[in-house]
């Protein structure tokens, strides 16, 4: 429900706010005074395509804001607000939408952005426009299944079969999936089956490359590592002035000098640990000199090794061979054996897949052909009921539309069985059904599309007559009928105010009327005025448009004025008091 409208610099208002309440709002005033202005800015805030024209002059952007409140049971919008992280604050949602001079525009959920697409759909679950503007659901098809299934009871039976025929869906894309993966099943098993092999002959271990790498420069550089290693070992202790000879000398002399003065004691042991520790490392190069050996064959059988597995690296140290996916990625700390092993089992993991989809295969089939009998079912059930409601419906609605100023029209719901080249039943999301709203608006016509009728005015008794007859199950909370009184006059006019009257014990009505049998049915009654202003930038006057709420005797004026263009005549007074005692609802 709409709770406040603010609207700043749209076309000919300043500045404008305003609070409404539920039941029946009524919008009077002159012709010309800017009703149709109020109508366009909840139709931008709608989210109606909108251009830089509608910036009154002189200012750099238009702005219209609202706060709506969201009942809990319109679970389809607080779903919608859910799926995009937008909170409601004590049950409401502030609503602010800008268009600059440029034409750019920005919306607002909260402080969220979002785009006038994004807008136009939420809006569309809680507003009708009825009139001579865009949002006019009656227009649209889907629109005439969802007001007939709510008519005759079958949302509920018709989101069922909307849920099996989506899990229908996604079960036959599984199966072409699976059928069309069969046509390159054997190639790829043979392939995924080679990799198993050869990655399993390979004999990999972890950490293999780098040791490989480490003996073939060992093997490969034999002459100068022999050469470093006995120059090393002939300075360490082969020499006659090796560095063993050496600290053996001074060893000594430094063991006499401490038997004289004990204070180079401590000395003495740190030689003679170095000492040690020489004598260690010149045992471990004569340990590992006798493992030197030139040894060809063996660096030929390393190189090859390396070759065979810089091979497989190149090959599988990126993940399996393509199969029209992605390969996963190597983690960067793992080594190529990891990766080139985690490939094997990444291989045997598809082929056991692959192995699984002919069961997998003909258990969706099995599935399908259930679900498919179980949609025909369905689908049958629903078309009967639904034509049952249609003709209820075409015939309700016909009644309201003759005591609303159209007796001759005749409306009818179509309900038409989609079907398939062989003559079976063709399912869509809703069933197989097309329904349409058709009427004839004089004796003799044949129904046609609602599309086709001329007048706005028509068009909105007609949704006046359905929202009539789907006032208490209808989720829609707020409903703008504008000018719904075009033509129409004495009786027809009480029978329009008493349906506005009826639909607005239990929704929020927007109604911009020129007749007073109307305007005095309003819970809340605003006046739509254009004056002129002083213009502070120049001087000059300007014209503004502005609304107010009427109550008490500036109501009953209006009343008057409506009545008879005079609002202080004696007799249009009177009949004024005499409609507002008679319609006023306590």
């Amino acid at each position: 429900m709409l709770e406040e409208l603010t609207v700043k610099n749209y076309a000919l208002i300043d500045a404008l706010s305003l609070s409404f309440q539920g039941g029946l709002n009524i919008l009077t005033g002159e012709t010309g005074a800017g009703k149709s202005i109020l109508v366009g800015c909840l139709s931008f805030l709608l989210g109606a395509k909108a251009d830089a024209e509608v910036i009154r002059t002189g200012a750099d952007e238009a702005a219209v804001s609202a706060v709506l409140a969201i009942r809990q049971e319109h679970r389809e919008a607080l779903a919608w607000l859910e799926n995009r992280d937008i909170p409601l604050e004590e049950g409401r949602i502030i609503i602010r939408r800008h268009i600059k001079g440029s034409g750019r525009g920005s919306v607002f959920m909260q402080h969220v952005p979002v785009t006038r697409n994004d807008l136009a759909e939420f809006m569309a679950l809680l507003f009708d426009i009825h009139g001579q503007h865009a949002h006019e659901s009656l227009l649209r098809k889907e629109a005439h299944r969802r007001y007939l299934d709510r008519f005759a009871g079958l949302e509920g039976e018709a989101e069922e079969f909307n849920q099996i025929f989506l899990t229908l869906t996604e079960k036959k894309k599984a199966l072409a999936g699976i059928i069309n993966s069969e046509r390159d099943r054997n190639n790829r098993l043979e392939l995924l089956a080679y990799t198993v092999e050869e990655i399993a002959k390979a004999d990999i271990r972890r950490g293999e490359i780098r040791e490989l790498e480490a003996e073939a420069a060992r093997l490969g550089d034999f002459e100068k590592l022999a050469g470093l290693v006995n120059a090393a070992a002939a300075l360490l202790f082969e020499d006659e002035g090796s560095l063993v000879s050496l600290a053996r000398r001074a060893r000594n002399s430094l063991e006499s000098a401490a038997a004289i003065d004990s204070s180079l004691a401590g000395l003495q042991k740190q030689l003679d640990d170095w000492y040690y520790a020489v004598e260690d490392i010149g045992r471990d190069i004569r340990a590992y000199r006798e493992t030197l050996r030139s040894d060809p064959k063996r660096l030929e059988e390393v190189e090859e090794r390396l070759a065979f597995l810089y091979r497989l690296k190149k090959k599988y140290g990126s993940g399996l061979p393509p199969s029209g996916g992605a390969a996963p990625g190597e983690d960067a700390a793992a080594s190529f054996e990891d990766a080139i092993l985690a490939c094997r089992e990444r291989a045997e993991q598809e082929i056991e897949a692959l192995a699984g989809a002919v069961e997998g295969r003909e258990s969706l089939k099995t599935e399908i052909g259930l679900l498919e009998r179980d949609i025909i079912s369905r689908a049958q059930s629903l078309s009967g009921k639904r034509s049952a409601g249609a003709e209820q419906l075409g015939g309700r609605i016909s009644e309201i539309i003759a005591s609303l100023g159209m007796p001759n029209a005749r409306f009818s719901v179509a309900v038409k069985g989609k079907r398939q080249g062989s003559g079976g039943l063709l399912c869509g999301p809703w069933g197989a059904d097309d329904v349409e709203f058709l009427i004839s608006a004089n004796i003799g016509e044949p129904v046609k599309e609602l599309s086709r009728i001329a007048s706005g005015g028509e068009l909105s008794r007609v949704m006046l007559a359905i929202k009539t007859v789907l006032s208490d199950a209808d989720a829609i909370e707020t409903l703008i009928f504008d000018e719904v009184d075009t033509g129409v006059g004495g009786e027809v006019a009480l029978s329009v105010g008493d349906y506005l009257t009826k639909i607005g014990g239990t929704k929020q009505i927007f109604c911009v009327t020129h007749l007073a049998s109307i305007a005095v049915r309003a819970d809340n009654h605003f006046k739509v005025e254009k004056h002129l202003v002083q213009d502070d930038g120049n001087q000059a006057e300007r014209t503004v448009t502005s609304v107010s709420v009427l109550t008490g005797d500036a109501r009953r004026q209006e009343i008057a004025r409506m009545l008879a263009g005079d609002s202080g005549g004696s007799a249009a007074l009177a009949h004024a008091d005499a409609l507002l005692t008679r319609y006023t609802r306590s």
